[in-house]
């Protein structure tokens, strides 16, 4: 049941994503004079999409309810949604019981338009579609079979629901409405306790059911439609919405500075980069997902304090009668849009709410964060962090883009086509049903690039990508379609896999001479704009800033491994040394097309012997570094490589410094 009912969140999203288009309309028409034409023709646009809500969510459930989300199905919930609308029209009902129009009862009035009957409705056509989209009928009928069958059956089942719903209707919809009215009659309270939930059930995705109640005509509350069609009381329509933008444009962003702040001073660097892009998401888009989901998990006592806060938000804007709207979330755009309905009360007094709210976040978070010693982002120890991370080794073509790469590394992380049952998306998180999730790699998962992940149980996953997850759920899905084969997880420069230890296979007191692979400019390791370098994730080493493509060997050796995107080549030395040598950063998502790789594994080199050539400016157009690393992977992390004068410029092949092994 729970998996069911998280399917209809995600389902939800589809027809709810359309709304934004229609807020844009009706937000321009009320920003233009009201005399002219323009303004009264976007406001009718966008009211034509407000007015089909429950349509929408017919159309929406039926196609994303259905197991290969095909157009038949989208069509059946078309057909199982105008059924009993139209057979349980006010004058279809007169004519059935005989009785004039005006006598019927009004529940009938509401059917049209009401997103309960539009659900039913997709859920009903979803379940015949994926009950009969196989079916073969006798050779007279052949023409009806299959996918014809379905829009079919959801109008022959939609009769006999219509006729149910003749009888059950009246009462269900004064139990409905009732239920609205107990929440409207708490007024900021019900509020409060509407905002605190909606929150707490955002790891679950059964947060969508709850605001079906409230943003929708389910109940009779309709908070969104009213809003935008400027129906309802000034200062009361719009409660269920206003207290979210101080929470979103301020709060959450006030709190990613508190997780900042409390991150390990080697840290913050990539706490910054997660936390910046989670805030900007959630100021300016009201997408918060990615910026919840850092902590949701690692954290949790951290969410709870944010759902308490966002209760409260809710629950004060509704007491001061601060109203404005949204239709996709409460971020920056679609404030600008609200704030100029008439029926928004006082929007700009939410700003001054948020000041307050980004106080209480910020202060409240580095509370919690330091009295309960939470592991927030970047507080967990590097060590730990590396040791979870590995990458996948992957075949890649000209047509793979850096969603499908991202898409490759999971479809193997996760155990490939044999582990697969089930692939979906929300708003920023891949939703997976598997076989058995205990089967997964998380580290590989974490290698491909994954800002987080939630094992809900034996057979539900959760990955979280980011706002560009639809790209990577589409790629994952043509794996699967495909049977394509999985990769090898391994061990990468990109994604170390375990702390550096030293190999009992290095000859203990020998010395091996390093050399620069490049002329450039000499770097520290620490100096490297990647964490993984430079905190020695992988081992001690050095780089240089490129003045020219020709990457040379730093030691001798023997070629161990060049990978397949040609980034990186491994060097192992006589001494028993494994060199990395690391051409560029990022660089394995330009699947080897800057490289031009001058040997193959098991050639023996010396130093200054040519390795590759890269492409420094196709480089530096794919907007990647060129820092050309060398590290030692096999030693460990504390500080082998001794330089003098580091700030000079320096050749191919010069000698840098003498490594003795321990």
């Amino acid at each position: 049941m729970k998996s069911y009912l998280q399917r209809m969140g995600r389902s939800l999203q589809l027809p709810v994503a359309v709304l934004p288009a229609a807020a844009l309309l009706v937000g321009i028409g009320h920003w233009l004079p009201a005399k002219w034409a323009v303004a009264q023709f976007l406001q009718a646009g966008g009211n034509a999409i407000l007015g089909q809500l429950a349509l929408l969510f017919a159309v929406g459930l039926a196609l994303g309810m259905s197991k290969d989300k095909d157009g038949a199905a989208a069509l059946a919930g078309v057909v199982a949604y105008f059924v009993p609308v139209s057979v349980l029209s006010p004058s279809s009902v007169a004519l059935l019981k005989g009785i004039k129009e005006s006598q019927v009862d009004p529940s009938f009035g509401a059917l049209s338009g009401n997103v309960f009957i539009g659900i039913i409705a997709g859920l009903i056509a979803a379940a015949l579609y994926n009950r009969f989209h196989e079916t073969k009928l006798p050779m007279a009928l052949s023409f009806f079979s299959g996918k014809r069958l379905v829009p079919i059956m959801s109008a022959l089942v939609m009769l006999f629901v219509t006729v149910l719903l003749f009888f059950v209707w009246p009462p269900v919809y004064e139990a409905l409405v009732a239920f609205g009215k107990f929440f409207v009659s708490l007024g900021a309270v019900g509020a409060g306790l509407y905002g605190f939930f909606n929150r707490l059930l955002i790891p679950t995705g059964l947060h969508q059911a709850l605001n079906s109640v409230f943003w929708f005509n389910v109940a009779g509350i309709n908070d969104i439609g009213k809003f935008w069609a400027n129906e309802g009381v000034k200062g009361v329509t719009g409660m269920y919405m206003g207290g979210f933008f101080p929470v979103m444009m301020f709060g959450l962003p006030a709190g990613a500075y508190a997780i900042y702040r409390n991150a390990r001073p080697e840290r913050k660097k990539e706490t910054a980069s997660l936390m910046m892009a989670g805030a900007f998401a959630s100021f300016f888009t009201g997408v918060t997902e990615p910026l919840e989901f850092s902590f949701m998990f690692v954290a949790w006592p951290l969410y709870v304090l944010h759902a308490v806060f966002t209760g409260l938000s809710l629950g004060f804007a509704a007491f001061m009668h601060w109203t404005a709207g949204f239709t996709f979330s409460a971020g920056l755009v679609d404030f600008v849009l609200s704030s100029r309905m008439p029926i928004a009360n006082m929007p700009y007094m939410l700003l001054v709410q948020g000041l307050v709210m980004a106080v209480i976040y910020y202060f409240g978070f580095n509370f919690a964060i330091q009295k309960f010693n939470l592991m927030t982002p970047g507080r967990e120890p590097v060590e730990a962090d590396a040791a979870d991370s590995v990458d996948v080794a992957i075949d890649t073509d000209d047509s793979d883009d850096k969603y499908s790469i991202q898409a490759k590394k999971i479809y193997t992380a996760i155990g490939g086509k044999d582990n697969i049952t089930s692939i979906d998306n929300c708003t920023t998180r891949l939703r997976l049903q598997l076989k058995d999730t205990d089967t997964i790699n998380k580290g590989a998962i974490k290698g491909a690039g994954a800002i987080g992940m939630n094992v809900l149980d034996k057979t539900n996953l959760q990955i979280v990508i980011g706002t560009e997850v639809q790209f990577v759920a589409d790629a994952l899905t043509n794996l699967y379609k495909q049977g394509a084969p999985i990769g090898k997880i391994t061990s990468n420069a990109a994604t170390p896999t375990q702390e550096t230890k030293v190999s009992e296979n290095v000859n203990s007191g020998a010395v091996d001479t390093f050399y620069t692979p490049t002329a450039g400019q000499l770097l520290a390791i620490e100096d490297v704009n990647d964490p993984t370098f430079s905190q020695k994730m992988l081992g001690d080493g050095y780089a240089v800033e490129p003045s020219d493509g020709k990457v040379v060997s730093p030691v001798d050796g023997e070629i161990a491994t060049v990978f397949p995107t040609k980034h990186a080549i491994g060097i192992k030395t006589d001494n028993g040394l494994e060199v990395l040598v690391h051409m560029g950063l990022d660089t394995v998502e330009l699947k080897g097309k800057p490289f031009i790789v001058n040997v193959s594994e098991g050639q023996k080199v010396r130093h200054g012997d040519v390795l590759a050539t890269a492409d420094l400016q196709a480089i530096k157009q794919a907007d990647k570094g060129t820092t050309m690393i060398v590290i030692i992977t096999n030693m460990p992390a504390v500080g082998y490589m001794k330089f003098d004068g580091l700030a000079r410029q320096v050749g191919n092949d010069e000698e840098v410094v003498k490594v003795t092994l321990k």
